[in-house]
């Protein structure tokens, strides 16, 4: 396929304004839609029929490099070019990587119908007030390493599609299907509703992750570093731990669930 590149030579050219000061831009939303950045995430946007692009944005000194996965780019989606003090200008810092596309999630599912699209032995993670961009990309990346289905979430958790989350996750986070909605109680209720066991991670949680044995449907509740999980949901749920020193008090959130999955994983 013949691909025609679209030159932008002008920081101020309208047509890119959805690349422009990309920081401040993530702080604030993008109505829906997402950065990608990188190739590997490229490669997985352009894989993944939930998502489509809306434009690619090159260094110049990338585009021959970018052959293969141009060629699976549809040619409706422009595809910018522009040198690398250009891009700098209209990213806001220095874009070492060079590849930036802009997404879109085609369908947003709400908790319960994701749940309800989930085969009949399934592993879930659930997150409360999980707020960090690194921790959540990290889950992510967890979740497609060990067969995780589907990752729910409350609202009071951050955006999966954030950018640093996406490259964090390495593209997972396109990849997992995922519902960002309500409270962590609602999650919970959602998930015992439809046969799920749901396991609660804590440091002082009374099952060592070592001697779980999963069922056919199992849920791994994750809550933020510090607080943990809220007192009510942790006195009806089965609390688990990761064994470790005495003298140290808990692993990072995303560590332990790399642990717990792989523990889940190989059942």
């Amino acid at each position: 396929m013949n691909r025609e590149y679209i030159l932008i030579d002008d920081p101020a050219d309208p047509r890119i304004a959805a690349y422009r000061d990309i920081r401040e831009r993530d702080l604030v939303g993008r109505e829906g839609k997402f950065v990608a950045e990188g190739k590997t995430v490229l490669n997985v946007l352009f894989s993944n029929a939930r998502m489509a692009a809306e434009s690619v944005f090159l260094r110049e000194n990338r585009v021959e490099g970018m052959q293969e996965l141009l060629g699976r780019v549809p040619a409706d989606v422009p595809v910018y070019v522009a040198s690398g003090a250009v891009m700098d200008q209209i990213a806001g810092f220095h874009m070492h990587r060079g590849v930036l596309a802009i997404g879109r999630r085609i369908n947003a599912p709400g908790v319960a119908e994701l749940l309800d699209t989930l085969p009949e032995e399934a592993l879930v993670v659930a997150m409360a007030e999980i707020a960090n961009h690194d921790n959540m990309g990290s889950i992510f990346r967890n979740a497609a390493a060990f067969g995780v289905d589907a990752v729910v979430m409350d609202q009071g958790s951050c955006d999966p599609l954030y950018r640093k989350a996406i490259r964090v996750s390495v593209g997972a986070a396109l990849k997992v299907s995922f519902a960002r909605e309500g409270s962590a109680e609602a999650i919970v209720d959602a998930l015992t509703s439809r046969g799920f066991d749901v396991l609660a991670m804590s440091p002082h949680g009374t099952l060592d992750m070592a001697d779980v044995k999963p069922g056919k449907r199992t849920a791994l509740l994750l809550g933020a570093e510090g607080p943990g999980l809220p007192p009510p949901l942790m006195e009806r749920l089965t609390t688990v731990r990761i064994a470790m020193r005495r003298d140290f008090d808990s692993l990072n959130v995303a560590a332990a669930s790399a642990i717990a999955l792989h523990r889940l994983w190989r059942g």
